[in-house]
């Protein structure tokens, strides 16, 4: 059995890998925590231990199954054999009518011994809370636990209030225990680090842009804000810096005069810089619409940093869409985004709704070049896979020998730039790509890009 200092330092080991900053003094209160509440009561120390190592609610997604893997309610030998299917849908049964926690922990146990094993060599041999849950089918006892219900002594003002979605959050979380129990046999033979990095689901700020499924890019919407407000601060950390100037040598030699001629005191050339102007290009098309949604929401909570921003979409038609963009128009929390509204109000697409980075980029180079100046960055953003179409390699060009930058972001990793209908090898020799994938990356790319 791993000794519990061991187990803490591994659960810090594993919650750092997937992105929490957790420091020494973090794991020093914890260790703390741990000696004052003792291990008695688990979800005492459950909460102990969350208060002590995050820094913010959000957190818990990813805090709560790692601590189940090593700190988990039973470890060591396997549960007491189930019984037969028939038996243990009963006791299930009953324990969800009685909401008893202790019960229901017990029976996840039992459930994933009984009918979650498979494999039969030492290399394969594991526990699935899929096929766990698929033979017990715990959805299909909510007429059951209701008529139990109503039969017992509870009365008929107790079960009126105990509404269908109550029964069906209790068999929710009777899933997710038989999961965090699956998991957890698993990680006793294969190892809890391996199984707590491959099995749980990114936080938030690290899920692939690509891949993220409609409740991930949700919990993204809701993130714009606070990420913004750190982008902010670090850019303007980065502006202060950059109105210190540089020596004035004339200057610095006159005032070292009454110092012997040595520069005792160098003066600083003050410059006064003027926020940059900003100009998005976005490919809204289904394949990187994620990507687009929630950088137009970020660049939006940050227009206080830019003297002027001016946003254009794009799949095979160019239509600017700052106006849709304004304070109040687009709910970031939404289910649709700002894609949303661009798809019904917004001229982005011509007889087909396939991206053509080459006509999109043309039609701005010729109606839309006066949005770039001097002082402006340009951000493209897109995969850059043209669909067979000519990418129009002069039109990027021209908006390049405009501007004061042009940056893309690619949310395909690299390997991909030279695959397929990919044009990305061929733009990045006009401007520079940089792979942007997650929301991390983009924070830390905006940030360092932008001009001051």
């Amino acid at each position: 059995m791993t000794a519990l200092p061991d187990r803490l330092t591994g659960l810090v080991r594993t919650l750092r890998a997937h992105g929490l900053r957790i420091g020494p003094g973090e794991t020093v209160d914890a260790a703390a925590a741990l000696e004052a509440l003792g291990l008695a009561d688990r979800e005492r120390m459950r909460e102990g231990l969350a208060a002590t190592l995050l820094h913010g609610e959000g957190q818990r997604t990813v805090f709560d199954p790692v601590f189940d893997l090593y700190f988990p309610l039973r470890v060591g030998a396997p549960a007491a054999p189930g019984g037969d299917l028939a038996g243990l849908r009963d006791r299930l049964a009953a324990a969800l009518a009685d909401d008893d926690a202790a019960a229901l922990g017990r029976l996840a146990a039992e459930a994933v011994d009984a009918l979650g094993g498979y494999g039969s060599s030492p290399g394969s041999d594991g526990f699935s809370a899929h096929q766990t849950l698929d033979r017990l089918r715990p959805q299909t006892l909510l007429a059951r636990v209701r008529s139990t219900l109503a039969r017992g002594g509870g009365g008929g003002g107790f079960t009126d209030r105990l509404t269908d979605d109550e029964i069906r959050r209790r068999i929710q979380r009777f899933r997710e225990q038989v999961g965090t129990e699956a998991r957890r046999r698993v990680a006793e033979r294969r190892g809890t680090e391996e199984i707590a990095r491959r099995a749980l689901r990114p936080t938030a700020d690290r899920v692939d842009f690509l891949v993220a499924d409609r409740a991930q890019l949700d919990e993204l919407r809701r993130s714009v804000r606070p990420l913004a407000r750190k982008l902010a601060t670090r850019l303007a950390a980065r502006r202060r810096r950059a109105a210190r100037g540089r020596i004035d040598l004339r200057r610095t030699l006159r005032g070292s005069l009454s110092t012997g001629g040595v520069p005792m005191r160098p003066v600083l050339r003050r410059r006064r810089p003027a926020r940059p102007e900003l100009v998005l290009l976005c490919d809204v098309s289904g394949s990187v619409a994620g990507f687009a949604d929630f950088t137009m929401l970020l660049v939006r909570a940050l227009h206080d940093e830019f003297s002027k921003v001016r946003v254009f979409a794009f799949v095979n038609r160019v239509d600017e869409v700052t106006a849709l963009l304004r304070e109040g128009a687009v709910d970031p929390a939404g289910p649709a985004g700002p894609g949303g509204r661009i798809a019904g109000e917004a001229a982005v697409t011509g007889r087909h709704g396939s991206s053509d980075y080459g006509t999109a980029l043309g039609e701005f180079a010729e109606r839309y070049l006066d949005a770039v100046g001097p002082r402006t960055a340009v951000f493209v953003l897109g995969d850059a896979r043209t669909n067979m179409s000519d990418p129009d390699l002069p039109a990027l060009r021209r908006i390049a020998e405009r501007a004061r930058r042009v940056y893309w972001l690619n949310p395909e990793p690299a390997s991909l730039w030279s695959t397929g209908d990919s044009a990305a090898l061929a733009y990045a020799e006009v401007v520079e790509m940089h792979v942007c994938r997650d929301a991390r990356q983009l924070g830390d790319l905006v940030a360092r890009l932008l001009p001051v």
